[in-house]
């Protein structure tokens, strides 16, 4: 007997219908109907452990082929009879596996489809789709229902010799990929590839009388007994790392790894690998597979777990994650908010506990641990306030520290006149090699900050450790560096400043986004004549712009450089001497012309302070306006003096080209230039 019927959709449940329409991709019907096989099977399970099935369990694998455009996945599980096709097929929005759940809590842990709605997907690719299913009950009849993607449905009796169900799916036209052996295969494993039932598709190869043939032996698609849901004592090292190859091919060992099993106040269970991150990081986030009970759900876990944790790799598989109904999305929920704080908790647990038991290890990997501890210090406070006692300082020679240990080594020593610690650190050991060493000259330590999250981390620390500040070693001179007493006054009139400023102004060089300013410092003879600092502040600004939303403004602006001159050497004052010799009697005449128009300067300029502006004459604007032309003239004539000076002191360009050579910025033709004229100094 035939019957047909129109499935039911009613005000009650017309929402789930409408819900159908977010699966965002055709192909996760596949997924859908493996997941109800699955479901059934497990479902036959539980009744047998209950005493509730009396047969044989026999061979439960999932078969999975293709018949011309049809596409079948065939399952022993528990089958269906004719009233509950009617009400689990026929009446949208019921739930077999939400049921079976209620009725069977204690034993139903591994039942997977909890919507009602995943059979439904396979509409997505099907111009028609075919149920012979026989129920495990006693005297059971099976039956056969199809429907072509309309309410119209036709439900009637079939034969089928064992318990179970194929779904037989007719694909349309649009989808036929969905009948190829290499997308199925690529599906099966993207989606099913750890499910707890076996799942063949096609038979085993060999390579035989020069090609490919299958053999006797079923290809299982998918390991049921992944490492995640086997205890952690009966895994070893190896084992994990095998499972972490198996996932992530292509990828260097792990440096750790967690893992999680808990079953209260939710289920969880899964393993998180800590992965070799150098200094990419975009290009290792996303790696952890979501999985619930064993079914591949997605790898953006970012809702799951915080935005730090998206660097370490693995699987994270929970029944208790809320999933709408394309299991696509997550759903807000405190479920998901307690999983994340006890993953935060979990991966700062494993981490204190290698330092503590087995800290030349952890210094060992803390090169490439280091990223994504500071990523978390970064986003998060409470892993900041965990990851304080084992995050780690490496200094120039290799030696690490905790943060109370560095400050225990520096305070003192390093400490200014303002009774603030200071923390000298280099972003490049070869580049800043004798600023790091004039700094060790002085018994400083520097440390080595050169990661992609060192300048954010940087000042982080400095609003949280007390009178503390990061300099980096080339960003001033070492007496200015650590201040501890009041600079040593520059012994130079304005004149001879002026001189000197112009002889090495003239001999800068032009680079594209960098400006270069000239300063005065009495530094002792015996410290280097000339040298190049960045400043501190615009130089971090410049990096963290690089990384931050919000702060390209400063990544727009140049690098500032200062050109620091010791005034206290001899080669400076050198300089100073023999320009002020060879230029006096081109200079004299030019200098007493300044020196007249800027005391007329001042006195009009006085004059007319004490006038309102429309007190002033035009005459006396026109004064004005001519006497700071000519002391303009005066000025560029000066300094073209001094700058047809310099340009034939060969000891100028060299000091420059020093400085420039010591930040890595004398490269190309100017470098040539250097390399033949020490050659000539040196003959």
């Amino acid at each position: 007997m035939t019957t047909k019927g129109s499935i039911g959709v009613t005000s009650e449940n017309i929402f789930p219908v409408i819900k159908k329409f977010l699966y965002s991709d055709h192909e996760i019907f596949l997924r859908e109907i493996v997941s109800n096989a699955i479901d059934a099977t497990q479902k036959l399970k539980a009744l047998a452990s209950v005493g509730e099935f009396k047969g044989e369990l026999g061979d439960l694998t999932i078969r999975i082929k293709t018949d011309g455009n049809k596409l079948i996945i065939s399952d022993r599980g528990i089958g269906m009879t004719a009233d509950e096709i009617n009400k689990y097929i026929n009446q949208i929005a019921f739930s077999s596996a939400e049921e079976f759940l209620e009725k069977y809590k204690s034993d139903t842990a591994a039942i997977i489809g909890h919507f009602g709605l995943g059979f439904y997907s396979a509409f997505m690719v099907s111009k028609k789709v075919e149920i012979i299913t026989k129920s495990c009950k006693e005297g059971a009849v099976a039956m056969k229902w199809s429907c072509e993607g309309s309410p119209a449905y036709e439900l009637s009796e079939t034969d089928r010799e064992d318990r179970g169900t194929d779904i037989i799916l007719t694909i349309d036209d649009e989808n036929r990929e969905f009948l190829e052996k290499t997308k199925i295969t690529s599906l099966l494993s993207k989606y099913c590839r750890f499910l707890p039932v076996p799942i063949a598709f096609g038979k085993k190869q060999e390579w035989k009388e020069g090609k490919y043939v299958d053999t006797d032996e079923d290809n299982i698609v998918n390991e049921t007994q992944p490492a995640w849901v086997r205890k952690p004592a009966e895994l070893k090292d190896e084992d994990y790392k095998a499972f972490y190859r198996d996932l992530y091919p292509m990828s260097d060992e792990p440096l750790f790894w967690i893992h999680l099993n808990v079953d209260y106040p939710f289920n969880l269970t899964g393993i998180l690998y800590f992965p070799t991150v150098k200094n990419n990081i975009d290009l290792h986030r996303n790696k952890i597979q979501l999985y619930c009970n064993q079914v591949f759900v997605t790898d953006s876990v970012e809702d799951i777990v915080p935005e730090f944790l998206t660097l370490l790799h693995g699987v994270i598989d929970s029944p208790d994650i809320p999933l709408n109904v394309s299991r696509s999305y997550l759903q807000s929920d405190r479920n998901v908010k307690k999983i994340s704080t006890h993953i935060t908790k979990k991966v700062a647990d494993r981490l204190e506990d290698i330092f503590k038991n087995d800290r030349p290890q952890f210094e060992s990997k803390w090169d490439s641990l280091k990223l994504f501890v500071q990523y978390g210090m970064l986003s998060d406070e409470k892993f900041y306030e965990r990851a304080s006692k084992f995050v780690l300082l490496k200094d120039v020679d290799n030696k690490y520290f905790t943060l109370e240990e560095y400050k225990k080594l520096i305070t003192g020593n390093q400490t200014d006149k303002d009774n603030t610690t200071i923390y000298l650190y280099t972003t490049s050991v070869d580049d800043q090699y004798s600023y790091i060493q004039a700094a060790k000259d002085k018994g400083y330590n520097i440390l080595v900050m050169n990661g992609q999250l060192d300048v954010h981390i940087i000042s982080q620390l400095e609003q949280k450790l007390e009178k503390t500040r990061f300099v980096r070693v080339d960003g001033d001179t070492i007496d200015n560096l650590i201040r501890k007493t009041d600079a040593n006054d520059v012994k130079l009139d304005e004149n001879q400043k002026t001189a000197l400023r112009e002889i090495f102004n003239s001999r800068l060089p032009i680079v594209e986004k960098t400006e270069f300013s000239i300063a005065f410092e009495s530094l002792g003879e015996t410290a280097n004549p000339v040298v190049l600092t960045q400043n501190e502040f615009m130089r971090r600004m410049r990096e963290m712009s690089a990384m931050q939303a919000g702060m390209s403004f400063y990544g727009e602006m140049p690098d500032s450089y200062s050109l620091v001159l010791n005034v206290d050497h001899p080669l400076v004052k050198n300089i100073l001497d023999d320009g002020e010799k060879k230029c006096g009697e081109q200079l004299n005449p030019i200098l007493a012309d300044i020196r007249g128009f800027e005391a007329r300067q001042a006195d009009l300029n006085a004059q007319q302070d004490k006038k309102k502006p429309e007190e002033i004459t035009e005459a006396e604007k026109e004064d004005l306006t001519d006497t700071n032309k000519k002391l303009d003239e005066l000025r560029t004539q000066r300094n073209a003096v001094w700058a047809e000076y310099a340009a034939e002191n060969h000891i100028v360009g060299q000091l420059i080209d020093l400085a420039l050579l010591s930040n890595g910025l004398l490269k190309g033709e100017a470098l040539s230039r250097f390399i033949t004229r020490s050659v000539k100094l040196i003959k």
